[in-house]
């Protein structure tokens, strides 16, 4: 299948990015599934799987080419002040709580010496094993478990909705009962909430609706599907991430580190913009 957004970032923008690298800005990967068992019908962009080897050989990559693995926390200082030890700062997220991270993704992380941060759809996830769209999900006692071996959990909502379709009453439940639980099943406070679906960024009312009840309800940080590398001209609640899949091979996955596909994002808030005018 021929991929205009990989050709564009391998042999366009990735030879210029690599001369014109700005200072504090860090790769935030979006993750989803790692499973070899599943597999998706639609254009490489769009899929949200990664088999186990893929994962690995992405993960090795970043432990031979000295990348440091580091918190949403960390990332924000770095990001904000431009400071911070002169390594290069990754860091991995995964959404949706699916048990394959429990499965397959850990032990990769665990051979490599890495964390992540793992956002969690609350209802979705039980003392026995539930599923969200047909896939299943952590229980409590591995998210405790992955907790105490140092995977660090954020909120991804309650029930995984279309935020910008609910009410006041609707959207606060969602952000604060979904902390809630999380911070009650863990005893550790939540600090990081991440957005579903695809972000509403040009709706700017409902972005600073969003900004305010993130802020009220005490997440200090958050990530969305707004793609890019996170840097000074985003919002600490919405940080730009990139979508990382098994089509990810090394060159690609490389030209992502370094900002090569970043290219994508006018283009996606152009065709937003676009929309939202119709």
């Amino acid at each position: 299948m021929l991929r205009t957004d990989a050709l564009a970032s391998l042999y366009l923008f990735h030879p210029w990015r690599r001369r014109s690298s700005p200072p504090g800005r860090v790769p935030i990967l979006m993750y989803h599934s790692v499973s070899g068992c599943r597999q998706e019908d639609r254009h490489p962009y769009y899929q949200t799987v990664t088999t186990p080897e893929v994962f690995d050989s992405q993960m090795k990559f970043l432990r031979e080419n000295g990348y440091t693995v580091v918190s949403l926390h960390e990332a924000v200082n770095r990001i904000e002040s431009s400071s911070g030890p002169t390594t290069q700062p990754v860091v991995i997220t995964f959404d949706d709580g699916f048990q394959d991270f429990y499965t397959n993704a850990f032990p990769i992380l665990h051979k490599y010496e890495f964390s992540a941060a793992v956002f969690l759809p609350t209802a979705h996830v039980g003392e026995v094993t539930r599923s969200f769209n047909g896939i299943e999900c952590l229980t409590w006692s591995q998210v405790r478990e992955l907790q105490s071996a140092g995977i660090e959990f954020g909120s991804h909502t309650v029930t995984h909705p279309e935020l910008k379709n609910l009410n006041t009453d609707d959207l606060r439940y969602e952000l604060r009962s979904s902390k809630e639980t999380i911070e009650e099943r863990l005893g550790r406070p939540v600090k990081s909430f991440a957005y579903p679906y695809a972000f509403p960024e040009t709706n700017r009312s409902f972005r600073e609706k969003l900004r305010g009840m993130l802020e009220e309800s005490g997440y200090e940080n958050g990530v969305s599907t707004i793609l890019g590398t996170a840097d000074r001209t985003g919002d600490r609640y919405f940080m730009k991430r990139l979508p990382i899949n098994t089509h990810d091979d090394t060159r690609l996955f490389k030209a992502k580190l370094e900002g090569a596909y970043d290219w994508l994002h006018a283009v996606q808030y152009a065709s937003k913009l676009m929309t939202t005018k119709r």
